[in-house]
């Protein structure tokens, strides 16, 4: 099915960016994990080789790619580790088509050239300490004033949220609006920026180098020119491009369940107990091959909806079907597999224990499990 996409020239990149990362990525990933961020230097590398924002037209610096390049790219750094996957694709493929989207020309020609070199990074905050899924419930607030917003409010749990260069802000502009999500909009603020602060950056159980804050807004002064479209039309903004992030993270989360069925398929086949390999148990075996069956239902679901994106169909019961399923199957391989390397999975030098800390979230992000089958409820039962 892929076929009709991935043609030699995306075949190509994925060789030309896999050579990369197995320089400047796998050797510095323990590092990165220590440090709890991945380093500036490592994004303007990959701006550098054209790795960045694949999508971008042209004329913004980018390449004007279609989204085949974008899944490889997520593919090859999930491969990599699910914290710099986290904070690159974000920022490559979901904030910065909001820019190119809704944005001005002017906007347009000051973020994205810098966002594809891989000097800016960005963000995207919408959660709130009192506010997760339910976007209309949020209270960060923008008062016009003159040729400026004033904002107020704090988000959290943000990606990128500490070194990003500018962050795309969820915020009430109305909030008397009735439904409220109506007074919604989207504010970019930029570092340095009066009265915007970061928080602390945040401990994760897993995903320790992708870089999670704090954001704080107090009488934050952004120029009106910052508004990213029109007043009021933020929510629906949001709901635009939510397909692509669900889709994405339903992406990266198959890797993750295809990677640490790699990991432990090899282990098996090598570990001995009671004078045979692990592999020989026929309780491994049939643990691995359902692992095995739903893994390839998963890729299969995944790739039949790439090529429904990429030919711009509406397919949000689909994607919210893949993100919440494939998330929790990832789950469920997470503990067979770390369950399989018996007490070596429990150790940290053992690849299985990171990836087993790292999976959970992805059924909290981008719309938790519960949010999803709300979704597909509400498209089937129209």
């Amino acid at each position: 099915m892929l076929g009709d996409i991935f043609t030699e020239e995306h075949e190509m990149f994925r060789s030309a960016l896999r050579k990369m990362l197995e320089k400047d990525a796998y050797p510095f990933f323990d590092e990165w994990e220590l440090h709890k961020e991945v380093p500036r230097s490592f994004w303007r590398k990959l701006g550098e080789h054209g790795f960045l924002c694949p999508m971008v037209s042209e004329a913004y610096g980018g390449l004007g790619l279609d989204f085949g390049y974008s899944m490889i790219l997520a593919e090859e750094l999930e491969r990599v580790g699910a914290g710099p996957a986290s904070g690159i694709v974000l920022h490559s493929d979901i904030v910065v088509p909001y820019i190119e989207g809704y944005g001005t020309e002017e906007q347009k020609m000051k973020w994205l050239p810098k966002s594809v070199s891989g000097e800016y990074i960005s963000a995207i905050a919408m959660t709130e300490p009192g506010a997760g899924s339910d976007l209309a419930g949020i209270r960060t607030t923008a008062r016009r004033e003159g040729n400026y917003y004033i904002l107020n409010g704090e988000k959290t749990f943000i990606t990128n949220g500490i070194n990003a260069d500018y962050v795309v802000v969820v915020c009430k502009t109305d909030p008397k609006a009735n439904p409220t999500h109506r007074g919604i909009s989207l504010i970019v603020v930029e570092n340095g920026t009066p009265g915007f602060k970061r928080g602390k950056k945040l401990n994760k159980i897993g995903m320790h180098s992708s870089d999670t804050g704090e954001l704080i807004f107090e009488d934050a002064k952004v120029p009106v020119s910052n508004l990213l479209g029109e007043e009021g039309k933020g929510f629906y903004y949001l709901m635009d491009k939510l397909q692509q992030e669900r889709l994405l993270v339903a992406i990266e989360v198959q890797i993750e369940a295809e990677e640490m069925f790699r990991l432990t398929r090899e282990y098996v086949k090598t570990r001995k107990a009671f004078n045979q390999t692990i592999a020989d148990f026929q309780s491994t075996q049939f643990k691995l091959a359902e692992m095995a069956t739903e893994i390839d239902i998963g890729r299969n679901y995944i790739n039949n909806l790439v090529v429904k994106h990429i030919d711009g169909q509406e397919i949000v019961k689909e994607v919210s079907m893949a993100k919440w399923w494939i998330s929790e199957m990832a789950k469920r391989v997470a503990a067979d597999c770390l369950q399989l390397h018996g007490g070596y999975g429990y150790m940290e030098e053992y690849e299985i224990a990171r990836r087993f800390r790292d999976i959970p979230v992805a059924a909290i992000y981008a719309g938790t499990t519960e949010i999803m089958k709300g979704i597909i409820a509400k498209e089937i039962l129209r």
